[in-house]
């Protein structure tokens, strides 16, 4: 890994199958991600998954990964960790604490198949309940990531359940209640419990940091983005309100400060 300190970043947004949008507009993700790092000045090379990781991670200072159902099998996690180690930096995004699900006889939702990227990442996502608005709070005390943001601000968004791999080792960024009506029936059936609850349990993360090696790891669970085409091709549900186009947290000016801060963090600006 020689060229960690080039300020280049690679980005990976797609779903799986490949070519899938597997409910998300990686379209508009991956554009909007592009204007933000050009801002920056940052060259970036592109690519739908994971398949030629290795290639891109040694020329490269930041991967940025938006993903619904990529993920890096064993050998891509040895070579991302590795990179990380001497001092890359990796903005995960939404999906990407997702990945491999599988179906459970009975259920109609699948359940997340926990991997060796659930712990280099750092979590692991369960579920969430139906897009909502969510107050979200910052955690952490000053911090470059959480620069410019107020104590809280909202966003309409899917409310996610992630379960933090190492605690200890992770600076949390971003927490919500998201309140007593927040919930699935995934927990109990395809999950024996709610995992993603802090100790006080009512708060959950949406947001943090964590070190590897002389690089990094941040996650931020906010994100989710469709179109009508999207949303055609699902399961009708007459009681969802949610908008046939949605950009949700994209259309916040906090969502994008904090993406703004996280690729600075990422390059090393």
């Amino acid at each position: 890994m020689t060229e960690t300190n080039s300020g280049r970043a690679h980005l990976i947004a797609g779903g799986f199958p490949p070519g899938s949008s597997a409910g998300h507009d990686h379209d508009y993700a991956r554009l909007r991600l592009l204007g933000l790092l050009a801002e920056q000045g940052v060259p970036t090379s592109v690519a739908n998954d994971f398949a030629d990781v290795e290639k891109w991670l040694p020329v490269s200072r930041l991967l940025i990964t938006y993903v619904a159902g990529p993920y890096p099998d064993a050998a891509q996690c040895r070579v991302i960790e590795r990179w990380l180690e001497a001092g890359g930096h990796w903005l995960g995004l939404h999906g990407t604490s997702g990945g491999r699900a599988e179906r459970v006889e009975g259920a109609r939702q699948r359940r997340t198949v926990k991997t060796e990227h659930h712990a280099l990442l750092g979590s692991y996502f369960l579920t969430h309940p139906p897009i909502c608005k969510i107050r979200v709070d910052l955690a952490a005390g000053n911090t470059s990531l959480t620069r410019g943001l107020t104590a809280s601000f909202v966003v309409e968004d899917e409310p996610y359940f992630i379960e933090l791999q190492d605690p200890g080792s992770t600076r949390i960024l971003l927490t919500a209640d998201y309140g007593p009506g927040a919930t699935s029936p995934a927990i109990g059936t395809l999950y024996p419990s709610d995992t993603s609850l802090l100790p006080d349990g009512k708060t959950r993360v949406l947001g943090y940091t964590r070190e590897v090696g002389k690089g990094g790891v941040t996650y931020f669970a906010l994100g989710h983005c469709h179109n009508p085409a999207i949303r055609a091709s699902r399961v009708v549900d007459p009681t969802d309100t949610t908008p046939l186009t949605f950009r949700g947290s994209w259309e916040t000016d906090a969502f994008v400060t904090l993406l703004r801060n996280a690729i600075a963090w990422g390059v090393g600006a």
